[in-house]
């Protein structure tokens, strides 16, 4: 008897518990973008993983359902660690995927900023970068500048990768 009734009280309780609700899509109504990201990177080859950051910005925004153009976004990368290398001009052969990915997002109208401090420190003239960037004489200085102007701040974290997704998923 002590059975049957705690049968039927687990099911009564399992009749009353709410079933397990799934996520859903919503859609944010984001305005145009006025972002500045900060790219201090300790490793030049890290630039690729970080401009992934301005790829998801730029494509969300010029995609369904929001449909910016380009010219609506105001996107500027402020750049002043050791990715400052990839955008020297004698080494484009060594960094081309990345700096042909910048120049592509340069015109569409992303500003590329090296720190003028950081280039002097790599020993490097303004006449030494690609000419799609601009050389400016802080990088902090000009981060403090852009957010406030109303730019939200982006500082993309471009860390190693020690589990695949397979095995944690």
């Amino acid at each position: 008897m002590k059975s049957i009734l705690t049968l039927l009280a687990l099911l009564w309780l399992g009749m009353l518990a709410p079933a397990q609700a799934a996520g859903k899509w919503v859609t944010t109504p984001y305005a145009p973008a006025k972002v500045v990201f900060e790219f201090y990177l300790d490793d030049p080859n890290k630039i690729g993983s970080a401009l992934y950051w301005v790829r998801s910005l730029s494509n969300t925004l010029e995609s369904a359902p929001y449909n910016y153009p380009p010219d609506d976004l105001n996107i500027i990368v402020v750049i002043h660690g050791t990715e400052i290398v990839t955008l020297a001009k004698k080494n484009e052969a060594k960094y081309r995927e990345v700096v042909d990915r910048m120049r592509y997002y340069a015109g569409l109208g992303a500003s590329f900023k090296v720190c003028g401090q950081a280039a002097e420190d790599y020993g490097y003239a303004t006449t030494d970068f690609q000419d799609f960037v601009e050389v400016v004489p802080n990088a902090i200085t000009e981060l403090a500048h852009w957010q406030q102007q109303g730019y939200a701040l982006i500082v993309p974290q471009v860390l190693d990768k020690k589990i695949d997704i397979e095995s944690i998923r």
